[in-house]
């Protein structure tokens, strides 16, 4: 196992220069995009600033676009949910923008791998390994000296986002970025049960049990003092924007910004991907329990 070790360590170096190059040239190609974002003086849809480059789908580009428009004298960002940070809402900020920030995820070896990145050295990143919950979040920022305004907060846990974002008070951020299950549909305020050991993959073997629908982070986010401004095209981020930073931003309903994902994620009993789509993927998960966020009453899909 050692000598398989140290090939694959070998073989990692060997692919770092070329790797690097490619990062450089994404960073240049994407500073480009963004600079063009500038000259956009309305959009109707998120959609068309959208551009990849570290995010898992068009998020870059938005994130960029509303960096540009937005008034952000705080450029800090938490990020929690990142797995490896391979694919992630920040990334690009970090590298690009020389935003600084922290970012969370449950598994020591994704934060070990992390902190062995180049990019953690070369900028003000803090990775902390810590499983998300309603009761520790506040606590795990202000350990880590994180209050006050920052710029972006963007939630993907796959599971209790609604019930960790309504309990957070550490931070005010001015941008919020939060994954919706498409899956719930775009008409009903609802959302998994809290649970602290919540897992996607232990909820529900169809892995299509999880978070909140769109309607319920639109209910909260107007509790918190912020306004929807649309979905990206992938139909799983949903942006919001603080009320007293919209500036000339559009704010618009649950409703009309809802964006039906074509992800087909789903599995089988066996665990194995079944790439069930459309009302198939609700059918798989009906009976499943969650709370109406408006009366908070215990229905069932």
């Amino acid at each position: 196992m050692l000598i398989f070790k140290k090939i694959k360590q070998r073989v990692a170096q060997a692919f770092l220069p070329l790797q690097r190059q490619v990062e450089t040239q994404s960073i240049l190609i994407g500073r480009q995009l963004g600079e063009q974002l500038i000259k956009k003086e309305k959009i109707e849809n998120l959609s068309e600033v959208e551009f990849k480059i570290f995010s898992q789908f068009g998020d870059d580009g938005i994130i960029q676009y509303l960096i540009k428009k937005l008034a952000i004298s705080t450029p800090i960002f938490i990020e929690f949910g990142v797995e490896n940070y391979q694919e992630s809402n920040t990334r690009f900020l970090l590298m690009n923008n020389n935003w600084s920030g922290m970012v969370m995820d449950g598994s020591a070896e994704h934060i070990s791998y992390i902190q062995r990145q180049e990019y953690y050295w070369r900028n003000n990143l803090k990775a902390v390994e810590a499983f998300v919950t309603r009761d520790n979040i506040n606590n795990l920022l202000t350990e880590n000296g994180i209050s006050g305004e920052i710029g972006i907060l963007s939630i993907d846990i796959d599971g209790n986002d609604y019930w960790v974002w309504e309990k957070l008070t550490a931070v005010n951020p001015i941008i919020v970025i939060a994954e919706y299950n498409s899956v719930f549909g775009g008409d009903q305020p609802i959302t998994i049960p809290y649970d602290e050991n919540f897992i996607r993959g232990k909820a529900h073997f169809s892995h299509l049990y999880w978070g909140a629908s769109l309607p319920a982070l639109c209910h909260l986010a107007e509790t918190k003092g912020y306004c929807f401004i649309g979905s990206n095209s992938a139909g799983n981020n949903a942006y919001f924007i603080r009320k007293d930073k919209i500036g000339n931003l559009k704010p618009i309903s649950a409703k009309d910004g809802y964006v039906d994902s074509q992800i087909r994620d789903s599995r089988d009993e066996n665990g194995n991907l079944n790439y069930k789509t459309g009302s198939d993927r609700l059918a798989a998960i009906k009976g499943m329990p969650v709370i109406n966020v408006k009366n908070n009453q215990l229905e069932k899909l």
